[in-house]
């Protein structure tokens, strides 16, 4: 198990990382989302290419996780890696390089994503609408105080 610094070589690996995962952040919502993905989403792969970018991996890339300053920008799992831990261990990742508050995005319905945050010492700060691929979505900010 290795947790490194995304070279460009891992953009085919977190493609699809990210084609197999975006849409289970929504699947609570009562709206049927299409796949945008990354690299056609102008918005999402811009703070991507702005994120310090780590990938996990283990027998090839399982998963990413992306911040930007104090705030974290992605956390992907392939599904195939869920329920190993593989999250944890790259928020916490990330957590350790952030000095002070951390801030993150998540959908409001997203359940247990929020539950690994708060697990974390996220907490619910506010909520906002935004859109994924043309389609409103309720959103939380979340921030760990330091």
């Amino acid at each position: 198990m290795t947790i490194r610094l995304y070279r460009e070589t891992d953009f085919p690996d977190v493609l699809s990382i990210y084609a197999a995962s975006k849409l289970d952040e929504l699947i609570y919502e009562d709206q049927n989302f299409q796949l945008l993905p990354l690299e056609q989403d102008p918005k999402r792969l811009e703070e991507f290419l702005a994120s310090q970018v780590f990938v996990y991996e283990q027998d090839g890339v399982k998963a990413y996780a992306a911040r930007n300053h104090s705030e974290i920008m992605a956390l992907f799992v392939h599904p195939q890696g869920r329920g190993t831990g593989l999250g944890k261990r790259l928020l916490q990742f990330l957590l350790d390089g952030i000095e002070g508050e951390a801030v993150l995005y998540v959908a409001k319905t997203n359940h247990p994503a929020k539950q690994l945050y708060e697990r974390h010492g996220f907490n619910v700060t506010s909520e906002f609408l935004t859109e994924y691929n043309g389609t409103p979505v309720l959103a939380n900010k979340m921030v760990r105080k330091a």
